[in-house]
């Protein structure tokens, strides 16, 4: 039986073109690092781990077939952070309907994050 979502990978062709994004900008704090691997989050999930992969090469050339998104407690202030940084946000917060507010910004290969803020309901 599947339980839950637990790891959701990036792979790149060199962790070190993510790794100081993620860590240094973004600001997650690793919670296993190994050659060629970093994890963000508990080990038992929901964590995001970026890698190395042999199979990977250059900048993500369809990004927006997968999209991480991070939980955030106030998406406008992650954004105005991140902004300020240089980070590149190819949309700005926005909210559809019910749903959490959404932004979506470029890691330094092309990956498509998002900044998730999820509302009480009502």
């Amino acid at each position: 039986m599947i339980k839950n979502v637990c790891l959701t990978s990036i792979w790149s062709q060199d962790l070190n073109n993510l790794l100081p994004f993620y860590r240094d900008v973004v600001g997650l704090k690793p919670s296993l690092e190994t050659p060629g691997f970093v994890m963000f989050g508990p080990h038992t999930g929901p964590a995001l781990g970026l890698g190395t992969h042999s199979d990977v090469r250059g900048k993500n050339a369809d990004p927006a077939r997968h999209i991480v998104a991070l939980e955030v407690d106030d998406c406008a202030a992650e954004y105005s952070r991140l902004k300020a940084a240089g980070v590149d946000f190819v949309e700005a917060p926005n909210r559809q309907g019910p749903g959490p507010t959404i932004a979506t910004f470029r890691d330094p290969e092309g990956n498509l994050i998002q900044l998730a803020q999820f509302h009480e309901a009502g």
